[in-house]
């Protein structure tokens, strides 16, 4: 295997160079900025290394769990869609697209629709979902919604109104919509008793198709399954409505990744796995209705290396607020890695890396573009020395593994947003089997 800039890195790059609207609202999307630092114009060590044959073994494993539950319960396998919102989860959207849209994936899922553009311009050219349904107030942005061939959800009549009208003006054909039905998140979707209305409202307008049913799953990763089966009955009751009075939907979707992996009877036609594609399985000490257990891989290993070195008395003090001082003699290795790029200032004093394959414990308070480790019990540590600090390494002093769920309860929150605030400073190295 070999390390290598994202394939799309060098398109994005001529596209700059030649949008052929440059005045246009997201002309701006063709700048390299907006997929980071590629890596052959990056000067810093710390670099965030994204292994594509891992992505792509998680992918075949969901797809493994549902022939295997529709196989137990003798239907159809679901589809699934891949949700890359968030710049892949902190992955890098485009390149992930690429190996997944190679692998086989039936569609993909943004959150913004800025996100689908960029996913067109990676040559993307499966169904992208946009799931956000706020593409802003400009006409700009409806329009960008049918030029760019993406499929909007929808959950309120002036977002149908917009698209009939846009799809009128630029002459385009038929556009899907998935009609989404609040079932119990709370946040976005069509209340019950406005669902039938809209579906009607969608099935007057000549240029609109209503694809699909939605929902999201508010506590499908929770260790009761009460709410998930409370919200799949009401949405369950809704399609059939809706069926009955002849402004029924082709598809119905609804499972996330902890859905899909645990509660087979919410896979329905399509899934949206998002998190588990990246080898982080959102529930895994919680039971599960499946026929088979995923074996996920993490895809991603953030990586630095030793920049200084110094020795530190009894009592001397390290970093911001001086929060640390040494009980002993000390080694103390800096690292170019802070919090703006993504290492919780809630790892100072708690968290750790690894080096030559063994722990040493973050010291003082974790800075914007540095941090500090104590290295006294890793002799012979010296300049350039790699440093791990999410994955796996093996060295002359151990072999340890360092993950995402770790880190997460370190800072009291979730591996998602561990993963998602590695920032865009940090360049993407993608591993190619």
């Amino acid at each position: 295997m070999t390390l290598a800039p994202p394939s799309t890195a060098a398109a994005y790059a001529a596209a700059c160079n030649h949008c052929p609207n440059p005045t246009h609202l997201f002309a701006d999307l063709c700048q390299p900025a907006d997929i980071g630092i590629p890596p052959t114009d990056a000067a810093r060590v710390t670099r965030a290394e994204v292994d594509l044959a891992r992505v792509r073994h998680n992918y075949h494993e969901l797809v493994d769990c549902l022939r295997a539950d529709a196989s137990a319960a003798q239907r159809p396998a679901a589809a699934v869609w891949a949700v890359l919102k968030a710049d892949g989860y902190g992955h890098g959207a485009a390149a992930v697209a690429v190996a997944l849209q190679n692998a086989g994936i039936d569609g993909v899922c943004v959150a913004l629709l800025e996100e689908g553009i960029e996913l067109r311009r990676a040559g993307i050219v499966t169904p992208i979902l946009v799931l956000g349904g706020y593409w802003g107030q400009h006409r700009d942005g409806v329009e960008a919604i049918v030029q760019h061939r993406l499929t909007p959800v929808v959950y309120h009549r002036g977002q149908v109104q917009r698209l009939a009208s846009a799809a009128a003006y630029l002459h385009a054909p038929p556009q899907a919509v998935h009609l989404k039905l609040d079932s119990g998140m709370g946040r976005l979707g069509a209340p019950p008793r406005e669902v039938e209305a809209l579906a009607q409202t969608i099935h007057h307008e000549p240029l609109l198709r209503l694809h699909a049913l939605m929902t999201h799953l508010a506590c499908a990763d929770e260790p009761s399954f009460e709410t998930t089966e409370r919200q799949m009955a009401l949405f369950t009751d809704a399609r059939q409505a809706l069926q009955q009075r002849g402004y029924g939907a082709p598809l119905a979707h609804a499972a996330n990744s902890a859905a899909l992996l645990r509660i087979p009877t919410t896979q329905l036609d399509l899934t949206r796995p998002g998190i588990a594609l990246f080898g982080i399985h959102p529930c895994s000490s919680a039971p599960s209705r499946s026929a088979r257990r995923a074996n996920l891989k993490p895809a991603m290993r953030v990586l630095s290396e030793v920049v200084a070195l110094r020795d530190v008395p009894r009592g001397g003090a390290i970093g911001y607020g001086h929060r640390w001082r040494a009980t002993r003699p000390s080694r103390i290795a800096t690292l170019p890695m802070g919090y703006a790029d993504g290492l919780s200032r809630a790892l100072s004093g708690r968290g750790a890396v690894l080096i030559d394959g063994k722990r040493a414990p973050v010291v003082g308070a974790v800075s914007m573009d540095l941090t500090t480790v104590d290295v006294t019990d890793h002799p012979g540590v010296k300049l350039h020395d790699e440093v791990v600090i999410l994955g796996e390494q093996r060295g002359r002093l151990g072999h340890d593994t360092i993950g995402a769920d770790e880190i997460a309860q370190q800072c009291d929150t979730i591996a998602w947003e561990c993963l998602t605030n590695i920032s865009r400073r940090v360049p993407r190295y993608y591993r190619q089997p």
